[in-house]
């Protein structure tokens, strides 16, 4: 069966995911966005527009009507009017937000919805959370649960050893916020910046620390299951100690609009970056302590004759395999639907989903 699909937001990541798309004989796609400029880069892509206001729920629920399902790339505070015009127009709903507040407002209109309602379905949430369930599930007893995640530039060059990505409004949220882990078998909030850690990956140093949204729902699924459960970001060494001083010793947590400001000014933004994704399970297995862990690895690459960056690729997969296991009933079609609800296997079986199996893709854990 055939969806159509409309894509809120006409920005770096509603690019890419009308892109995969309009290459799928699966789909037909609209995207829709206020900023005509934006929209008409997506008109020279082939695909068709719509201008919309955003934040005017009624009005955007006529513009929605028709659509088999709504795919909000756009900023996390438009969240809650999107996930509403969507419920009002009858389609199911997905969005890449790891903002906490603005999942719960979705989730509220979950409750008695006749479509389904899937948030933070892009790389953490998202992939992340699948790939960390299938890793629990394939213990008898999980005692732990570890998910590091980073977005990074291959050739860092400043002192943060960073270049912008993705959102920074959401890379502000991640570095701001409270976040989720469970602690001795607690779910808790612990604060961000905090639980420092290094490890090492093909020859390469990291440091770790905590960040806010990366788990969506997995604490609650594993609560009263696991003794811990933590997710951190990933990035190269210097950059906590950087990010210390920016928000706390100068104050730049409470201007959050000014550290935006800096942020853009001053870090230049790259399609040369590299996804890690690095997850360790622990617990039992017929009696005996195991660990496993599954590590996938991606890079930029070129689709249909462009060049992708890898959040781009990511991120968009994350969502757009959920979609389509969503359209072939593999996903419940109503009310709130979860990232650990989805098979790792299935996901990687989908069009979308072989994106982080193909090319310059590293996965470990099967052998372990």
């Amino acid at each position: 069966m055939s969806w159509n699909v409309c894509v809120v937001g006409a920005g770096k990541i509603g690019q890419m995911i009308a892109t995969l798309l309009k290459g799928s004989p699966n789909y037909s796609v609209t995207v829709a966005d206020h900023d005509l400029k934006a929209l008409g880069d997506i008109a020279k892509m082939g695909v068709g527009t719509k201008q919309i206001d955003a934040k005017d729920a009624d009005g955007l629920a006529g513009e929605l009507n028709g659509f088999d399902a709504v795919i909000s790339a756009a900023p996390f505070f438009l969240t809650p009017t999107i996930a509403k015009a969507s419920k009002t127009a009858g389609a199911h709903y997905f969005d890449l937000t790891e903002d906490v507040a603005a999942t719960s407002a979705v989730r509220e209109l979950a409750v008695d919805s006749a479509t389904a309602f899937m948030p933070q379905c892009g790389l953490a949430p998202g992939f992340v959370g699948i790939a960390g369930a299938s890793l629990a599930s394939e213990f008898d007893e999980i005692d732990s649960l570890h998910m590091r995640v980073g977005a990074l530039p291959l050739y860092p060059t400043n002192a943060l050893k960073y270049n912008l990505t993705w959102s920074t409004d959401g890379l502000i949220n991640e570095y701001c916020n409270p976040c989720d882990a469970i602690v001795n078998g607690k779910l808790v909030k612990t604060a961000p910046l905090e639980n420092y850690e290094v490890l090492g990956h093909d020859g390469v140093e990291y440091e770790c620390f905590n960040t806010s949204g990366g788990l969506g729902t997995l604490p609650e699924t594993l609560e009263g299951k696991a003794r811990a459960v933590s997710y951190r970001s990933i990035r190269y060494p210097g950059h906590c100690d950087i990010l210390k001083l920016l928000l706390n010793d100068l104050g730049l947590e409470r201007r959050r609009d000014l550290l935006k400001e800096i942020f853009e000014a001053a870090l230049p933004r790259t399609d040369q970056d590299v996804v890690l994704v690095y997850c360790t399970a622990k617990g039992k297995i017929d009696g005996v302590l195991r660990e496993k862990s599954l590590i996938n690895k991606s890079f930029a690459r070129s689709i249909n004759g462009q060049v992708w960056s890898a959040i781009q690729v990511t991120t968009a997969a994350g969502v757009l395999g959920v979609v389509d296991l969503m359209r072939i009933g593999a996903l419940p079609s109503k009310g709130f639907v979860r990232q650990e609800q989805v098979k790792l296997d299935d996901f990687l079986n989908t069009e979308f989903g072989q994106l982080y199996r193909a090319g310059d893709v590293t996965e470990q854990n099967k052998a372990a």
